[in-house]
């Protein structure tokens, strides 16, 4: 679905889209999220990276990023070392990033261009809120480059610079990420440190860094200084720049390892009961000795233990005879009027709800309980909590769990509530360059499948008015309090009721948001077809 900010008009949202499935959650869903985005930012962000080669400008875009996908912020990178390589499909050396090879730089400016270009097809047509623009960008020029762009399209703009001058830290980088670079293909890690050295020396001749006290004193923007030991922050201008910045003052580049797991089989899980806070069955209390003996095979240093604050979580943890910290922020998702019954009570007494949450699973709130996006909220301080830290064990919950593997594995708010979080079995999260390398490890103790797999679109029932629940559950209107506001959906809710018709083909729809309701459109088949609510 494409979102046309071209288009916009006082009080009036168009949203263009293409596909074949019909009018349903899921075009609901990408409106809720998008809706959902609009309360962090009120303007497209160009985040836009400085500083030498080597210093984790990459990493730092890749993980920002993954950060702000999971919060729900559409968030892109536009790496221009990516568009430097299709330009130029073979690298020699050094030389092309001479500041007196006039050729390079001009094609290193056309490639520039072209990146821009693409933050602003995504930022204006493609529904997206963040774009990072990940390259050098050292010096004024083609930082002011950068600046006029974002003020000719209405883009806030926050630089972040990374500085370092700790060799240990650049030559590690350079091992680590910058010989397995397409630009060095079979080449001796000699040849490619010496290479990409007299690269970064080339960079440093016309370097010029943010300069706080005059010339960009105006600007936004944070310093991160020798991977993290210093900040410095400048005129942080709104709310997603200051989550930006807290985000970046909590990672760290030091090797640790976080384990994942959750609660050993519970009494609820063998009735296959959801939520309530019951103890662990026998086959539960199994798994927490192999718990216990694998983490003492391990040897792992200064490991920190965390369990939430339901009963099978910490019956878990104190067989391992460690200390651990109970957070009650690592409880489990909360089933509202759902509690402690079973899928099929739960079908026979609110169909509608179960219908629902097949939808749709990640918005879909329990009455009176949480929907997955509501949990994701919640555990914004664990994330940044385990960034900060060294080892850590996490004993959580399947839906906890799901939340913070989508987080470390990057993946999208449509995956994660179909994760395989299996009970009795470990997953070994180790950070490295530019993501994240999982293990999992099945500990020899059987217990009950509570996994349920996505309903394929042909099972879904679309009887249940999925987008009222969803936007009457948060408030009364789609729009920002500030806008005006739209007539509430329950007063033509039995207009919602009918099935949508199956479309053989759907080449478009369209949905205005205006002051007098919302109105859908869908060209189908040749024709127009319309409903206002």
């Amino acid at each position: 679905m494409l979102v046309n900010r071209q288009e916009l008009s006082a009080g009036t949202t168009l949203l263009a889209s293409t596909g074949t499935a019909s009018l349903t959650g899921w075009d609901i869903a990408f409106l809720a999220t998008t809706a959902w985005a609009s309360y962090m930012t009120n303007s497209p962000t160009l985040i836009v990276m400085i500083g030498l080669p080597a210093r984790g400008k990459t990493y730092m875009s890749k993980k920002l990023t993954r950060y702000l996908n999971w919060i729900g912020v559409p968030t892109k990178v536009f790496n221009l070392g990516v568009y430097r390589r299709e330009a130029v499909k073979s690298y020699k050396s050094y030389d092309f990033f001479r500041h007196d090879n006039k050729e390079a730089m001009e094609i290193r400016k056309r490639c520039a261009l072209v990146a821009l270009e693409d933050v602003k097809s995504y930022l204006l047509v493609e529904c997206g809120q963040i774009a990072v623009f990940d390259a050098t960008n050292t010096t004024r020029e083609r930082r002011d480059l950068i600046l006029n762009f974002a003020k000719e399209n209405a883009f806030k703009v926050f630089f972040v610079e990374s500085v370092c001058d700790d060799p240990e830290v650049i030559a590690a980088n350079i091992l680590e990420v910058k010989v397995s670079s397409p630009d060095y293909p079979e080449r001796h890690r000699e040849n490619v440190m010496e290479d990409f050295l007299k690269r970064i020396e080339c960079y440093k001749v016309t370097y010029q860094p943010l300069d706080p006290d005059a010339y960009d004193k105006d600007l936004s923007f944070i310093k991160v200084i020798n991977v993290g030991q210093r900040f410095l922050v400048n005129r942080v201008q709104d709310y997603i720049q200051s989550k930006i910045v807290y985000y970046l003052m909590n990672i760290h580049v030091q090797p640790r390892t976080i384990y994942l797991c959750r609660h050993g089989e519970s009494e609820h899980n063998l009735l296959g009961r959801i939520g309530g806070d019951s103890g662990l069955s026998p086959r539960g209390k199994q798994f927490s000795q192999a718990l216990k003996k694998f983490i003492e095979e391990q040897e792992i240093v200064d490991l920190k233990v965390w369990t939430s604050q339901l009963k099978r979580t910490i019956q878990t943890a104190e067989c391992l005879g460690v200390l651990y910290e109970q957070w009650k922020i690592l409880n489990e998702i909360d089933a509202g009027v759902c509690e402690e019954m079973t899928y099929a009570e739960i079908e026979a007494k609110y169909p509608e709800e179960f219908a629902m949450r097949d939808q749709e699973k990640y918005l879909y709130r329990y009455p009176g309980g949480e929907s997955y996006q509501d949990l994701v909220q919640r555990l914004e301080p664990v994330i940044m909590e385990l960034e900060r830290q060294g080892n850590v064990l996490v004993i959580s919950h399947q839906a906890v769990m799901r939340c913070l593997l989508a987080y470390f594995l990057d993946k999208s708010a449509d995956e994660l509530p179909y994760l395989r979080c299996p009970l009795h079995t470990i997953f070994k999260l180790t950070p490295v360059a530019y993501g994240c390398k999982v293990e999992t490890i099945t500990m020899d103790v059987e217990a009950v499948d509570t996994h349920r797999d996505k309903p394929s679109l042909n099972s879904v029932s679309f009887a249940a008015p999925l987008w009222l629940h969803l936007f009457q559950n948060k408030s009364q209107t789609l729009l920002n309090p500030c806008q005006s506001c739209l007539v509430p959906f329950s007063e033509q809710k039995d207009s919602l009721q009918k099935e949508p018709p199956k479309a053989e083909f759907i080449l478009r729809s369209i949905c205005a948001f205006q002051p007098g309701g919302i109105l859908f459109c869908r060209e189908q088949n040749g024709q127009i077809l319309g409903m206002r609510f």
